[in-house]
């Protein structure tokens, strides 16, 4: 997707790209090895292609998103989701809109200086 909409980017001078990652692509994930490379590898990808744009005005950045209440967490049971609350400075899931309002600033012209970055949505994950 990426490589398809960078040369109208490119010809504009203008935009801005912002990937969906994980915490666990910056700290791993015990029984995620291939969930947590995948996430770390498009947190490398963003960071390189800010890299690449240089000289232009299209901004990349990522979130990496914490415990997002989405059905990929509703496969862990309540005492799971208890224990991993325990580690959140803000103490309940992440919602959808939590990171749809992430993504809605790094879009936006209020972030006009930030490239190549990885915002965390993630409740101040402490572990």
């Amino acid at each position: 997707l990426t490589k398809r909409v960078l040369p109208g980017m490119i010809f504009s001078d203008a935009g801005g790209i912002v990937n969906i990652s994980s915490v666990w692509g910056e700290r791993g994930a015990s029984c995620e090895s291939v969930y947590s490379a995948a996430k770390a590898g498009l947190i490398g990808f963003t960071k390189a292609v800010a890299r690449e744009l240089a000289g232009t005005s299209v901004r990349v950045n990522a979130v990496a998103a914490g415990f997002i209440d989405t059905p990929m967490t509703e496969m862990y049971g309540e005492d799971d989701r208890e224990e991993f609350l325990e580690h959140l400075i803000i103490k309940r899931t992440g919602t959808v809109r939590d990171v749809a309002d992430a993504v809605e600033y790094l879009l936006s012209d209020a972030s006009s200086y930030v490239t190549g970055q990885v915002l965390r949505v993630d409740g101040g994950y402490d572990i």
